[in-house]
């Protein structure tokens, strides 16, 4: 039997204007689904575990888009609320070079925003459930979702789910104070916690020595944040991608895992950006599928590494890719020859 995840958060319509436009230009926009704990499950789904993703969604055509999306790709959409007034959307316009992507959102007064306490019967959810990942983005969504994310946490324990949620702190959303108090109290129940050295900062103020916005990173420096967050809250693994950014168009990407012990870093990649959107998602699912199949500390970072190198070079916010490309990949083959 495959191991069953469960995610929770928000699907979003994503508008992106076609061939890098700016939206001042563009006359069209590219139609995707996406969000941060989605992008997970997909991952999951197609790394062939049983993948539940669970929100609140509007009963109408767009509702109904989204979850036909998420259905497409394996994911199990039973447990899915219905109601609600509108779909959250989001503006993506995606940089080149030196012009940065930039993200509009207009999620106010979502389904997922406004639900409450009775849309989710989470003992029903976490049946013969292993797992169960949310993100930071969740929480920060209303004073709704705050409380139901931390009933949501109270319960996974309750069952005996390991739980990882990814800081994903969005200044656009809440404050840094509000973040604060809202996290500190959920990280109680979290036992992989996934912190860039941003969102370690931002929430927690506790600082890496990277100077992110020169793109350059330090690796022995993320060490002392997990040491911290460990320290702090206990938690079994922290992860982090770290991304060395060149331009908007040219990254390096490397991952750390440190669980109190062991730190250990993955192979670099210079990546060549499609879309750098799930980029992190696509690390925390296959962070999530190598600890849930028994993979070392190493294995896991090279997975996770370079599962979400290759989703940077796919449109849109899911991953396609499978095990067995992400295995290759990370064993060392990267020329990215065809295949035949």
């Amino acid at each position: 039997m495959s191991k069953k995840v469960v995610t929770f958060g928000e699907i979003m319509l994503r508008l992106t204007p076609p061939d890098f436009q700016r939206i001042v230009q563009t006359d069209s926009f590219n139609v995707i689904y996406g969000g941060g704990e989605a992008n997970v499950c997909v991952s999951l789904a197609n790394y062939g575990l049983d993948a539940n993703f669970v929100t609140k969604l509007p009963d109408n055509p767009i509702g109904q888009a989204a979850l036909n999306e998420l259905r497409r790709y394996g994911v199990n959409t039973n447990n899915i609320a219905r109601g609600g007034n509108r779909l959250g959307i989001y503006y993506c316009e995606n940089g080149a070079s030196q012009r940065p992507s930039n993200v509009i959102y207009d999620r106010a007064h979502s389904a997922i925003a406004e639900a409450d306490s009775d849309d989710f019967d989470w003992e029903t959810i976490f049946a013969d459930a292993d797992w169960f990942h949310f993100t930071g983005i969740t929480p920060a969504l209303s004073e709704n979702m705050s409380e139901v994310t931390l009933e949501a946490v109270k319960a996974a324990k309750d069952q005996g789910l390991k739980v990882s949620c990814d800081l994903n702190y969005r200044a656009k959303l809440w404050s840094r104070e509000r973040a604060e108090k809202v996290m500190t109290g959920l990280m109680e129940y979290v036992d992989v916690c996934i912190a860039n050295e941003e969102d370690a900062e931002m929430i927690f103020g506790i600082k890496s020595g990277s100077d992110i916005s020169s793109g350059d990173i330090n690796v022995e420096g993320f060490k002392d944040v997990a040491s911290q967050l460990i320290d702090k809250f206990d938690f079994e693994l922290v992860g982090s991608h770290l991304r060395i950014s060149h331009s908007a168009s040219d990254n390096g990407w490397l991952v750390v895992l440190f669980d109190g012990k062991n730190f250990v870093q993955s192979s670099q990649y210079e990546i060549h950006i499609v879309d750098r959107v799930g980029g992190g998602d696509s690390f925390a699912g296959g962070l999530i599928y190598s600890q849930l199949t028994g993979k070392s500390l190493q294995e896991s970072a090279e997975f996770g590494a370079a599962a979400s190198c290759l989703k940077q070079s796919i449109p849109g916010d899911f991953n396609h890719v499978s095990i067995e490309e992400v295995k290759t990949l990370a064993a060392g083959n990267a020329s990215g020859r065809v295949k035949r």
